[in-house]
Formats: C-alpha cells, sequence, structure tokens
C-alpha cells in the first residue's frame, strides 16, 4: 500500500507538504485495519488496494482545498477513522478529536493512535445530535467532517452546530448528490452556512472520482438544533 500512498500523494500535489513519513504511516494504518477487520465490522473495503485508495487517499484529497495547520477538527460518525485519522497523520498540528456512537471503534481508534504514536487525537462516545447542544462543543470547532450515506439536509444538522463561525463543514460525498445539494439550501442558511464551493476530484489509481461539499458557517446557529434524530428523519429542514 506504500507504494500506493505516496505515488498518489504526489499525483495530487501533496507529496511536499505532508511529513515525509506520512505514506508509511497511513500504510501501517491500513494494516492495522485490514487485521482488526476479521474480528470487528470496521470496513467493507478489504483488498489493500482499495483500502489505499478509496480511504486513504480519498480522504487526503480535503488537503487540496483546506488549510488543517494548526486547527481543531470534529470528524462526525468517523467509523473506523475517515477522514480524521488520516488527515490527522497527513497534517499533525492538526487537533483532532472522533465522535462516533459506537465505543469499541473509538477503544480501537485509541489503540491505533497509541501504536502510530499520534498526538492531539481524542474520542467522544456519543449520538452527534446529543454532543451538538453541548456548550463546551458547540461552534468550538474550525472544521467539521462527515464521510456518510446521508442526506445533506441530515448531515448539515448534525454537523454545522459545532463549526464555529468562520469555520467549515466538509461534507464528503458522491458526484451525483447535485439534487441533494439543491434541496439543502434551506437547511444550510437557517443552521447559519453558505455553500462557499463544491470540488470533484479523482481518486489516483482509481476510476472513480468523489466530492466535497464546503459549507462556511457564517452565523451562530439557533439553539433549537440539533433536533432528537426522528425529528430530523421526520422532517428535514
Amino acid at each position: 500500500m506504500i507504494e500506493l500512498i505516496t505515488s498518489g500523494l504526489a499525483q495530487m500535489g501533496l507529496l511536499d507538504s505532508t511529513p515525509p513519513d506520512a505514506g508509511r504511516v497511513l500504510d501501517a494504518y491500513g494494516r492495522l485495519l485490514l487485521e482488526k477487520n476479521h474480528v470487528m465490522n470496521l470496513t467493507a473495503i478489504t483488498h489493500p488496494h482499495d483500502v489505499a485508495t478509496l480511504h486513504m487517499l480519498d480522504c487526503a484529497a480535503l488537503l487540496q482545498y483546506c488549510d488543517f495547520k494548526d486547527k481543531r477538527l470534529l470528524d462526525i460518525g468517523t467509523g473506523a477513522g475517515f477522514p480524521g485519522m488520516v488527515l490527522k497523520i497527513l497534517a499533525p498540528s492538526l487537533e483532532v478529536t472522533l465522535l462516533d456512537s459506537l465505543n469499541k471503534r473509538l477503544e480501537w481508534l485509541g489503540e491505533v493512535a497509541k501504536t502510530l504514536s499520534l498526538q492531539g487525537i481524542g474520542t467522544i462516545h456519543t449520538r452527534a445530535e446529543e454532543a451538538g447542544q453541548t456548550l463546551p462543543l458547540r461552534e468550538s470547532f474550525d472544521f467539521a467532517t462527515a464521510r456518510a450515506v446521508a442526506d445533506l439536509r441530515l448531515l448539515c444538522e448534525l454537523c454545522l452546530p459545532f463549526v464555529k463561525v468562520g469555520g467549515q463543514f466538509l461534507a464528503m460525498k458522491g458526484t451525483g448528490c447535485d439534487h441533494e445539494l439543491e434541496t439543502a439550501q434551506p437547511a444550510i442558511k437557517a443552521l447559519g452556512g453558505e455553500l462557499v464551493g463544491v470540488h470533484d476530484y479523482p481518486i489516483p489509481h482509481t476510476h472513480v472520482h468523489h466530492r466535497v461539499v464546503m459549507i462556511q458557517k457564517i452565523s451562530h446557529t439557533s439553539p433549537l438544533y440539533p433536533r432528537r434524530w426522528a425529528s430530523m428523519q421526520k422532517s428535514p429542514l
């Protein structure tokens, strides 16, 4: 995997701006993922080539559009650590908090961080809609990320309350989300956001293109949001 990762970073123009051992560390992370996946359902992607490209390089692509140096990032529904862990490895000064509803995943990610000697990584075991009403977390992050198969209206309500004014929510989506973007405009506005970028990018060594939707936080989110998950699903903004 290390050759694919290093070559892919070079193709994206990221090799000179990331740590010299980034390829090695991402390779080690991928191997730990595949090993743990035998006993815990962490990913449906199980071929080393696909782990290197569809996980590591896909997440790395965000560095083409954002400066994460000395910033704070919350990765919501982190799962196996994507994109939060990858961004931390590639931007070591980034302070990363991984949020997930399954504690076993977070415990494993803590073990990975220790094994890889990564500093500045925290975990929160809770649901995003509950954490979004917690004052120490609310509007305290420069970036929030989500790499989830969920409607953008729901993702915005879950994620934008965590972002400080001037920060950004980065939604990792497929390129076929134009209808989602259109229907999410009222939600984005209601939550204090503004759509500032939609970037499609190729994943090196694949024929796959993905998209990052960039939403700037321009005003404070009403304390009414986020609502309970059932309310969000029943009546999306």
